[in-house]
């Protein structure tokens, strides 16, 4: 019989995952009860304030890389789905104007184990806070191998999404309220909701500079490995409203940020992690987006992106080019057997990129500070 190319793919699962720890260890329980108890495992049913979305899909060729791991944008592109559905459920709870639900901002989303070609993704989204004009949604990503029913936790992310009316998508309407199991939550809830807030706002005054191309650049410097890539928007990314869904830019702007890592270490690539993605302001149909990406930052095994987002708005001439995403990406060197490679040192040459590789080296030492103090001693 003859084997269909993903076919040929899942013989090697096993050993495309063997550098990377297996999160969720096999119960003896049957299939389905062991998926839902991996998922749980990752975030408790008390912990959400709606029955979960979940959704799943199998992993496919066009859903991956040359080495068969799953670009990260497509995982980042099936939490936002999920993540718009619960929202946009629950924002028509109630009787009132009926409203879809917009992605504004993705919390630090980590990449922990690698997703191949072949495995079911299992995506559960839950809402675990709202304020007046925004929900928060946390979402969990599960990889399956239907082989051997191996299952580990690959992502988990939160998401805010604000509700517009469905007659005027530049109108936020009030949230339906939700009954907290107790005070704890709310308030906790309530100082994310500050934090993020916060932190949007200045990231949206901080990235007013666009990435300017340079003739011949030397290699290992900003210059010789930043892409940009120009995308006329139409129907097929969009809401029904007319403006794109949050989940396409995001897959966008991890294909740009791939590019430039590749043209750094020419060799495979993984998306590690993402900073905070803010969404500053809608992009409509038919407009002209460029997503430039450039490097900021290099550890010994890692590199930071920067991403910006523009949209021209070619067919309306009241509006200027204006700034509509921005993120920071970090990539991982891999080689054949998927171990972890050196990655070229960057070359900053101006005072502007001097400056950026030192913020990048600041919330690099911040991370892994962070994960350090995260880590359970040892008994």
């Amino acid at each position: 019989m003859k084997l269909l190319p993903w076919a040929l793919c899942l013989r090697g699962l096993s050993r495309s995952a063997a550098a990377w720890k297996y999160l969720v260890p096999r119960s003896s329980k049957g299939p389905r009860e062991r998926c839902w108890a991996s998922i749980w495992t990752v975030g408790t049913k008390s912990d959400l304030l709606s029955e979960p979305c979940v959704t799943a899909r199998i992993m496919r060729p066009d859903d991956a890389n040359v080495a068969g791991n799953v670009h990260g944008g497509t995982i980042l592109k099936m939490i936002e789905e999920a993540g718009a559905i619960i929202s946009t459920r629950h924002c028509n709870s109630q009787n009132g104007e009926r409203c879809v639900a917009a992605l504004a901002r993705v919390e630090r989303t980590d990449f922990l184990s690698p997703m191949c070609i072949g495995e079911v993704a299992h995506v559960s989204a839950g809402i675990t806070y709202t304020s007046k004009h925004s929900v928060e949604v946390q979402v969990n990503v599960m990889s399956e191998n239907i082989l051997t029913g191996t299952k580990k936790l690959t992502n988990k992310a939160t998401l805010w999404y604000v509700p517009l009316s469905l007659k005027n998508v530049d109108k936020v309407l009030e949230v339906p309220p939700v009954v907290y199991s107790r005070q704890e939550q709310e308030e906790e809830g309530r100082k994310r909701y500050e934090a993020q807030k916060l932190e949007r706002m200045e990231t949206k005054w901080r990235n007013g500079d666009i990435v300017q191309p340079v003739l011949n650049p030397e290699p290992n410097t900003v210059s010789y490995s930043q892409s940009s890539l120009i995308h006329l928007v139409g129907p097929s990314d969009c809401t029904l409203h007319g403006f794109v869904h949050g989940g396409v830019t995001m897959k966008l702007m991890d294909e740009v940020a791939g590019i430039v890592a590749a043209r750094h270490c020419k060799t495979n690539i993984v998306t590690a992690s993402v900073d905070a993605i803010n969404f500053h302001d809608k992009i409509r149909k038919g407009c002209v987006i460029t997503i430039s990406g450039r490097m900021t930052f290099t550890s010994n095994k890692s590199m930071e992106i920067e991403v910006l987002v523009d949209a021209d708005p070619v067919v309306d001439n009241s509006q200027k080019r204006y700034r509509a995403a921005s993120a920071f990406f970090t990539y991982v060197s891999l080689s054949q057997e998927g171990k972890p490679l050196p990655v070229p040192q960057l070359v900053p040459e101006t005072e502007d990129e001097k400056k950026r590789f030192e913020e990048g080296k600041g919330r690099y030492l911040q991370m892994k500070a962070k994960r350090q103090g995260q880590v359970e001693p040892q008994p």
